[in-house]
C-alpha cells in the first residue's frame, strides 16, 4: 500500500492541471485523476477516493463552489483546496463555507502550493 497522498486535480486549463500535477508529483504526491470541469470531478471523486482535491474556482459549467458542495455531499471528509485568481476572493470564501479547507492564489510559488497541499491532504 502506497503512503503517497492521492490527488484529483480539477481545472479547465490543461496547462494549469499539468503544472499542479508536475509540482505535486515531484513532492511525493500521486496524481490519480484530472478533471476539466465540475461534472468530471463529481463523477471521478467516488471512483478515485483522493486524499486531496485541487479545485479551480472558475470553470465552464458549474463553478467550483457548487462542485465543492456536491463533493462534500458525497464525502463529508473530503479535503478540497481551492485554486483561484486574486479577484475571486468572495468565491473562495463561499467555497470555504461550503466545505473547502484551504486555498491558494494563482500565480503561486511552488513551495506555497506544496505547503498548502500537504496541510490539506488527509
Amino acid at each position: 500500500m502506497s503512503d503517497k497522498k492521492r490527488v484529483l486535480i480539477v481545472d479547465d486549463s490543461m496547462v494549469m492541471r499539468k503544472m499542479i500535477g508536475d509540482i505535486l508529483t515531484k513532492h511525493g504526491f500521486e496524481v490519480v485523476g484530472q478533471a476539466k470541469n465540475g461534472a468530471e470531478a463529481i463523477d471521478a471523486y467516488p471512483k478515485l477516493n483522493p486524499n486531496l482535491v485541487t479545485m479551480d474556482v472558475i470553470m465552464p459549467g458549474e463553478p467550483g463552489v457548487e462542485v465543492v458542495k456536491k463533493i462534500v455531499a458525497l464525502d463529508a471528509g473530503a479535503r478540497i483546496m481551492m485554486v483561484s485568481g486574486l479577484s475571486q476572493k468572495n468565491l473562495v470564501m463561499q467555497a470555504l463555507q461550503n466545505g473547502a479547507v484551504e486555498f491558494i492564489v494563482k500565480p503561486f510559488e511552488e513551495a506555497d502550493l506544496v505547503a498548502a497541499a500537504t496541510k490539506t491532504a488527509r
